[in-house]
């Protein structure tokens, strides 16, 4: 739980001596939470907020969304969706891929989006 929120604010804060405008309380704004709520998200006070919230974080942030999700244990209802559909084949490909290195799940990745399988 501390990790997210660690993260959140360590970015935030990056940013934030750039730009004035991602205080606590102006991004609170943006993404549509108090700001006392954010502070204890940052803080690991409470657990990481819904996937909406955290959707609109990243994109505050210039974060990926699906990094976000995973630090906070979740996993986008999209992708959730798509599991759901073939729960035992992407059950078994995570399993077989959770000790492969980065290079490999890339090399995975491309085949699968590029159609050279």
């Amino acid at each position: 739980m501390g990790a997210f929120g660690e993260h959140v604010r360590a970015r935030r804060e990056e940013q934030r001596a750039r730009d004035a405008s991602m205080s606590v309380r102006q991004v609170a704004a943006r993404i549509g939470v108090e700001p006392s709520y954010l502070s204890k998200v940052e803080r690991g006070e409470v657990s990481p907020p819904s996937e909406t919230t955290i959707l609109a974080l990243a994109q505050v942030l210039g974060e990926d969304p699906d990094v976000l999700l995973a630090m906070a244990g979740k996993v986008s209802s999209d992708l959730q969706e798509v599991i759901r559909r073939h729960p035992r084949e992407f059950a078994e490909l995570i399993r077989q891929l959770k000790d492969a290195p980065d290079h490999a799940l890339l090399r995975v990745v491309r085949e699968v989006r590029d159609g050279d399988w």
